[in-house]
């Protein structure tokens, strides 16, 4: 018997609460969101017809509180939950609160999520139901590294170290549970032999609750870095008949042997050169690369988890059983992080973000590019959540025109503001194990993180601060009220060129631009070969050597910053710098600056005492990762502003470790 659902509230935000609402909509369901106050102005909010406050912006405090979001649900008149993924997507307590109060729970059973929620059960469970899985002896030897440390109940790279010298082991144990306690509330951890060269390969199943379920298609998630997923593809490339069909018999016995119902995901870890897979884990919700999914096989996940929670058979859902796939899909995960800081995770205000697409969160009705976007242009990426801006997906008719066209997508994304992984993508879209589909879990990590890590702008520096110098000039010639016929930049007499100073994204030191204005347009002082065709606010137009290019422009309106973006060399941010320097704007020499907003987690020193470089002075915690400030040099601690729990602002002076001894009390 089926029980159509009315109204869904989604318990999670951002992207996944807008892919959630898209299909809502599409069905004729009324939506529902909850919102901390960090997230007020996303775009998930206004997407849902109704939406309640979560007061608070830590997760502990909003997202976290299932009982709370419970109450809000039934006292809107709502009938059904979509906990989307993360934060309470796997509690086995909030599935049966929803269910306790009387309302649908749109995801598995609640002993499937506890079963698969403990990786040590979990594995107990797959060994008996006949699903291979990776087993490290009870006192490993060195023969038996590397080794890998991971917490039971949790994923995305937390509560996980890789162990290659026996001697490390306690210390990595300990490390990861406490990693794991701070980030799930559970310090259980284990021990398995680490794969050095494997493939994350997972496979899509669909139950329903009268226990029939299918496998619908597979994915490869081997392009990973801190073992999070980075690039996410369907189906996976270079498996064999059989390997595919064994993985996805194991996956459906999985999925029998906990009595699961509605969308999951079985993880494998596979070895290309013995052609061998081992069970990871269970997923038991939607994941974030649902998507290429979505494309190859053209259903709806979203539609399909509905479709079960609200009682309908497999036969139903699927008439036609598990549609074979159709080309070949790829998904990337925009960041915001920064390359120029070890890819720590960045934060503030988004002055820009534009990323070409056919559509969004949406099957495609061709071959295209889909945009599933959690932030628009304007909006500010805090430091409680993940640093995930968007996903951004190719389908293509084969895997070459799909990574080839997400690339193309990549290049003509306009994003400003705040630093993000969009280079480091572009590179591994057009790697050379990525192309040849032979990437693995270590390929990112190992050689691609280390080749660009130190990513600098594209283009020629000298010539993107005169580009942005003349369109600052364009600009004042437009919002001028009077003389408007005099060319900006004209003197009776010249002396010599007019001098912009900017900072340059990616430059340690101001760089200048010098031109002229006068009636025949704008042109550079120190190169006699640039030329400009065209200048406004928006686009320059320059020629050099018989060359054409076409920059656009945007000037943000509230920091007055310049970006500029060609499509195949031109990707900057410029600061203009003011002619005089305000003495209030310096800083003590061996000041500690924030690297981003964020929370302060512990404090280690105090004023007075004295440090050697590289010492801790105090931890940081931003986007659920902790950054270590240290001493810069040696010597005393002459300043700590700020104490634990405090809230600080990207470039805020958090302590100041002065040179020299430590003067003595008299």
């Amino acid at each position: 018997m089926t029980t159509p659902i009315q109204l869904v509230a989604v318990a999670n935000r951002g992207e996944i609460a807008s892919r959630v609402f898209a299909t809502c909509r599409r069905l004729g369901i009324e939506t529902m969101a909850v919102f901390s106050d960090a997230d007020a102005d996303l775009p998930f909010v206004a997407d849902a017809d109704y939406a309640a406050r979560l007061p608070g912006s830590i997760p502990s405090e909003t997202y976290l509180q299932g009982e709370r979001i419970v109450r809000l649900v039934r006292a809107s008149g709502g009938q059904a939950v979509h906990p989307g993924y993360g934060f309470l997507s796997e509690s086995a307590d909030f599935a049966r609160a929803v269910l306790d109060g009387q309302l649908v729970w749109i995801g598995p059973p609640p002993e499937a999520i506890e079963a698969m929620g403990s990786k040590v059960r979990s594995k107990e469970l797959m060994r008996a139901a006949g699903v291979p899985t990776l087993e490290a002896p009870a006192e490993p030897t060195e023969s038996d590294l590397p080794l890998l440390v991971k917490a039971s109940a949790g994923g995305g790279g937390r509560g996980m170290r890789v162990v290659r010298r026996l001697d490390d082991l306690g210390s990595e144990v300990a490390a990861a549970e406490a990693e794991a306690r701070s980030a799930f509330g559970d310090g259980t951890v284990f021990v398995e032999p680490y794969v050095e060269s494997g493939r994350h390969v997972e496979v899509q199943v669909l139950f329903d609750t009268y226990g029939s379920g299918v496998a619908l298609g597979d994915r490869d998630c081997s392009l990973q870095r801190r073992h999070q997923k980075v690039m996410e593809e369907a189906p996976a490339p270079g498996l064999s008949d059989e390997v595919r069909a064994g993985m996805h018999q194991a996956a459906v016995e999985a999925g029998r042997a906990v009595g699961y119902a509605g969308a999951g995901t079985v993880e494998f870890l596979y070895d290309p050169a013995t052609g061998r897979f081992w069970f990871l884990e269970m997923n038991t919700r939607l994941q974030v690369e649902h998507p290429v999914t979505e494309c190859v096989i053209g259903l709806d996940l979203v539609a399909l988890q509905i479709g079960v929670a609200e009682g309908r058979t497999l036969a139903e859902l699927l008439p036609d059983g598990a549609p074979a796939p159709s080309g070949h899909a790829v998904e990337v995960r925009l960041y915001a992080e920064d390359p120029a800081a070890d890819w720590q995770p960045t934060a503030g205000r988004l002055a820009r973000f534009d990323v070409p697409a056919d559509t969004s969160f949406d099957l495609l009705a061709r071959h295209g590019i889909r945009v599933d976007a959690g932030y628009a242009s304007g909006d500010v990426v805090g430091t409680h959540y993940d640093a995930m801006l968007a996903k951004v997906i190719s389908w293509g008719p084969d895997r070459g025109s799909a990574l080839r066209s997400l690339r193309g997508a990549l290049r003509r994304a306009r994003l400003h503001g705040i630093a993000t992984n969009r280079d480091l993508l572009i590179a591994a879209l057009g790697d050379r194990d990525t192309l040849a589909g032979t990437m693995t879990t270590s390929t990112l990590e190992h050689r691609l993180a280390k080749e660009f890590a130190d990513l600098a702008p594209a283009g020629d520096p000298d010539f993107a601060p005169f580009v942005a110098a003349i369109a600052l000039a364009a600009r004042d010639t437009e919002q001028r009220t009077v003389q408007r016929g005099v060319p900006t930049g004209w003197r009776n007499v010249v002396s010599q060129p007019h001098r912009t100073t900017f900072l340059v994204s990616g430059r340690d030191e101001p760089v200048v631009a010098e031109w002229y204005g006068d009636r025949d347009g704008f042109r550079s002082a120190g190169e006699e070969d640039l030329h400009v065709i065209e200048a406004t606010p928006r686009r320059v137009v320059v020629e050099r050597g018989g060359f054409r290019q076409s920059i656009d422009v945007h000037i943000d309106p509230v920091t007055g910053e310049v970006h500029l973006d060609d499509d195949s060399m031109v990707r900057q941010s410029l600061r203009l710098l003011p002619r005089f320097t305000d003495p209030a704007d310096a800083v003590a020499s061996g000041s500690l600056l924030a690297p981003m907003p964020g929370t302060v987690v512990t404090v280690a020193v105090e004023p007075g005492d004295a440090v050697a470089a590289g010492d801790v002075v105090l931890v940081l915690e931003a986007m659920k990762m902790q950054h270590t400030v240290t001493a810069p040099h040696d010597g005393t601690v002459a300043e700590v502003n700020v104490e634990p729990g405090a809230q600080v602002a990207s470039g805020e002076v958090l302590a100041v470790v002065a040179t020299g001894e430590p003067e003595e009390s008299p």
